[in-house]
């Protein structure tokens, strides 16, 4: 049995973001004006509904209110990628973390570099908040919404040591 695959594009003050989910989940959120936006493929079907409360998040995320997201997410990728993307949800709002510290928090203290291709690899961009990992140096690293998306982000929950 195949999952019909339902989306919707929402404004955000970082661009469009598409959000792909299926009746119950979130499956999909991505930046369509950063480096690497998402086609809609034909089989997808256009609704709103079932994102209303991605939406409504969200909506409160930009707008200050809300610093955590309950929503059910079901992103998928290899076991390792899913292990960094519970990671990044453990990065509480304001803060920011390492690609190695969070190699080490996953038990796997060498593995900054895959960390980092697992991170460039989340497909629920802000919920599952990506943009909260910086070089070991404090430095912005690539991000796929771009940079200044990320600062912007960053900015918005408050991290002034950028």
């Amino acid at each position: 049995m195949t999952e019909t695959m339902l989306h919707t594009t929402i404004e955000s003050p970082v661009g469009d973001l598409l959000l792909i989910g299926d009746e119950q989940r979130l499956h999909g959120l991505y930046m369509q004006e950063g480096r690497r936006p998402v086609a809609v493929r034909r089989h997808w079907s256009s609704a709103r509904e079932p994102f209303a409360a991605a939406s409504d998040q969200l909506g409160q995320y930009f707008g200050g209110e809300r610093t955590e997201f309950d929503l059910r997410l079901a992103p998928v990728g290899t076991q390792f990628q899913e292990q960094v993307w519970d990671a990044l949800r453990r990065i509480p709002y304001g803060r920011t973390a390492s690609y190695g510290e969070i190699a080490r928090g996953i038990g796997h203290p060498t593995a900054s570099r895959a960390v980092g291709m697992a991170n460039g690899s989340n497909p629920i961009s802000i919920i599952v908040p990506c943009h909260r990992v910086i070089g070991t140096d404090g430095k912005l690293t690539g991000y796929a919404g771009g940079v200044e998306r990320k600062r912007l982000l960053l900015q918005l929950e408050g991290v002034t040591a950028l």
